[in-house]
């Protein structure tokens, strides 16, 4: 049996789905962008891309990690 996603990732099938993009693609968008803010990258993911909230702070959250993590 596989786990459940948690944290960010758990909303990750569900952006897929709703806006047709793979997770990599919205996550080199994010890296790509000139902002490095967690708000201002939600807010241009918002207002660009037409994320929602939860959407858009998810994948700014994981991606942010990810890249502190490197």
């Amino acid at each position: 049996m596989t786990a459940a996603a948690k944290g960010p990732s758990s909303y990750f099938p569900s952006i897929e789905k709703k806006y047709g993009r793979p997770i990599a693609e919205w996550q080199e968008l994010i890296r790509s962008s000139p902002l490095t803010k967690h708000m201002q990258l939600v807010s241009w993911l918002k207002t660009e891309h037409g994320l929602g909230h939860g959407h858009a702070n998810a994948l700014v959250s994981h991606t942010l990690a990810e890249d502190a993590g490197r």
